[in-house]
């Protein structure tokens, strides 16, 4: 058998806020984890989608990121982007 070489394995706390919300033209549910281990940024879980994006306020300022991020529409992506401002902020 192989010796496994590790670069980490950590386990660390977390906060995790599991939210559902209705936008214009769809629903999320997400998962939204808060860790020291993103230097402040939180990683987002979409749970439909099964995509997910480290986040912070920074990158939701960023054109286009969202978008790219969870394959989702302008329109969807800034109702995704209003909530985000709420909870990151």
């Amino acid at each position: 058998m192989i010796e496994r070489f590790y670069l980490y394995d950590d386990t660390v706390e977390t906060k995790t806020r599991f939210v559902s919300f209705l936008g214009e033209r769809q629903r999320f549910d997400l998962a939204i984890i808060q860790t020291d281990r993103f230097y402040g940024k939180y990683l987002v879980l979409d749970l439909q989608s099964n995509r997910f994006a480290i986040i912070g306020q920074d990158d939701l300022e960023e054109p286009g990121y969202l978008e790219h991020a969870y394959h989702l529409s302008e329109e969807d992506a800034n109702d995704l982007r209003a909530f985000l401002y709420e909870c990151i902020s």
